[in-house]
């Protein structure tokens, strides 16, 4: 029997037009650093269309691919939402990449046309003589003339280009499986891999982030979207945006702690999403310059385990909850948030609350260690594995090769996350499988050994990494960056440590430095640590 319903693709498109017509008092808002810029939602669809013009006259059409090499800004979401909505491709592009890497995925992608903030224009002009299929460079807000571009590419300016074009554009109905945007991943072991989003993906990923069991997006709340528009197309904030009314706070360039507050205090957001050194940041300068934080309702956190000092912090400080959530390019994002039960009291509530969270109905997940499955009963320890209808089946190829195979387990993605699952669904992971130390046949998790050592007051950051050990083949090396004025020796932080962790995972070596490295999107680089550990280039103390 088949059934009699409407069968409409879900795309892009659909959204945008949407947004514009039924949200008409939410905004985006784009921080100056010192005032705020807003547009409404219809007005936005409007700009939108003249892009989607533009870009159509400089002969874009279906599937090529347009790339931009921007901050978090009014006119970055107008770029997201008219070229899936006209049936080529999006491309964020990382702006803090090496340039190599930048060239490399450029390339592969084989971007036509690149959108370009003006602050960036001297770093892009660095790669753009190497990027082989370019034809067009947009620049936004800054000088057309301040790049170098070689004859093949013409430079144009942004609002030049959108100047005279209708506001209105007859986007096509699209299949909803065809491509809508793509992100690279980072690529801290090999070549970045593409990840290609459909239309259909970032639908149902978008109505799931306004869910309550991920971020409760609505028409009443101002989202501060601090998680880049390049990482992970910034979690689909600005798709879910455009399905729940939720308003945008873009801080463009102004990512330090003190430009944040600014930002936070002038528009006063109700709910925020960053990576925890973000807020770890945040969380400094508050202790030395207090702000009113009363309206935040709360913050979600990912890219990498969040310390449960910070969401302690957080909550007993200023009010503010700190949600933790899991995800990676290849699942779109969010593939769980750590809301607790309903039934848990506070007690009860924080081993979820500590944990990577509950993962939606959408997407189906297991532990695999082996090749066996594993139970999922809050004990055995394995590889985390998911599939669903947001998460990647293949890796892109501009030659129809297949990539990146080995992350693939007949239709599941393997993670490369090692951890736990409860019997209620509860992911606790307890760390990548390239980061786990094994000592002596044993197993150590550098994550739990980091929340130890960042839960004493003297600590700001800690990164535990492996290094090689001639008696247990391989043992924690703890990298620490103290609070200003802080005096806490390795002594002090071993036995502080201690009272968390069996005296065998205790760490011998430490090493004291100025900041932790970190990736492009801001988490802890322990690749570069270990370079460094091997090079000699990291005083380290051995304890007693």
């Amino acid at each position: 029997m088949l059934s009699t319903m409407q069968d409409e693709p879900l795309s892009l498109g659909r959204l945008l037009r949407y947004a514009g017509e039924a949200h008409t008092a939410s905004t985006v808002t784009t921080w100056t650093g010192g005032t705020t810029r807003s547009r409404s939602y219809p007005e936005l669809a409007a700009r939108a269309a003249q892009l989607a013009g533009a870009l159509t006259k400089l002969g874009v059409g279906a599937f090529d691919r347009v790339a931009t090499f921007m901050w978090n800004n009014n006119e970055h979401l107008e770029v997201y939402s008219a070229v899936p909505a006209m049936g080529a491709v999006l491309h964020a592009l990382n702006i803090r990449l090496f340039p190599e890497q930048l060239v490399f995925i450029a390339n592969h992608a084989e971007d036509r046309v690149v959108v370009v903030d003006g602050s960036l224009v001297e770093t892009f002009a660095k790669v753009l003589p190497k990027m082989r299929t370019v034809r067009h460079v947009v620049v936004v807000n800054g000088d057309v003339h301040a790049l170098d571009a070689p004859p093949s590419v013409a430079v144009h300016a942004y609002e030049d280009l959108i100047a005279g074009e209708p506001t209105t554009f007859d986007y096509p109905v699209l299949d909803e499986r065809s491509a809508a945007a793509m992100c690279y991943t980072s690529g801290t072991t090999g070549d970045p891999k593409g990840v290609v989003y459909s239309h259909r993906s970032l639908y149902l990923h978008a109505m799931h982030v306004t869910t309550p069991s991920a971020m409760s997006l609505s028409a009443r709340d101002r989202c501060l979207a601090v998680v880049p528009m390049f990482h992970v197309n910034a979690w689909s904030l600005p798709y879910a945006a455009f399905v729940s009314g939720a308003s945008l706070l873009m801080p463009d360039q102004f990512l330090q702690p003190g430009p944040l507050l600014a930002f936070m205090a002038a528009a006063r957001p109700t709910c925020a999403a960053a990576v925890p050194t973000v807020w770890t940041g945040v969380l400094a300068r508050l202790e030395q310059h207090p702000q009113d934080l009363s309206h935040l309702r709360e913050v979600v956190v990912g890219g990498s385990a969040v310390p449960p000092v910070l969401m302690k912090a957080f909550e007993d400080q200023h009010g503010v909850r700190v949600l933790h959530g899991w995800g990676m390019t290849e699942t779109s994002s969010l593939g769980a948030v750590a809301h607790p039960p309903a039934w848990a009291s506070e007690d009860e509530a924080w081993p979820y609350r500590v944990s990577q969270g509950l993962f939606p109905p959408l997407v189906e997940h297991r532990l695999v260690d082996d090749g066996n499955v594993l139970p999922q009963d809050g004990e055995a320890l394995g590889e985390l594995e998911v599939r669903g209808p947001w998460i990647t089946g293949s890796y892109y190829s501009p030659t129809g090769e297949l990539e990146g195979s080995d992350a693939f387990d007949d239709g599941w993605l393997r993670t490369g996350d090692v951890g736990r699952i409860s019997p209620d669904g509860y992911l606790t992971l307890a760390d990548r499988a390239k980061d786990v130390i094994k000592s002596g046949g044993e197993w150590i998790s550098s994550v739990d050994l980091e929340n130890g050592v960042m839960s004493h007051p003297d600590v700001a950051e800690a990164a535990v990494f492996g290094v090689p050990d001639e008696k247990w083949d391989e043992r924690p090396c703890v990298a620490v960056v103290l609070r200003g004025g802080a005096t806490a020796d390795v002594e002090a932080l071993r036995d502080h440590l201690a009272g968390s962790c069996a005296k065998w995972q205790l760490p011998e070596r430490w090493t004291f430095v100025a900041e932790v490295p970190k990736t492009s999107v801001g988490k802890f680089d322990k690749k570069t640590l270990r370079q460094q550990y091997a090079a000699g280039d990291l005083e380290v103390v051995l304890a007693d």
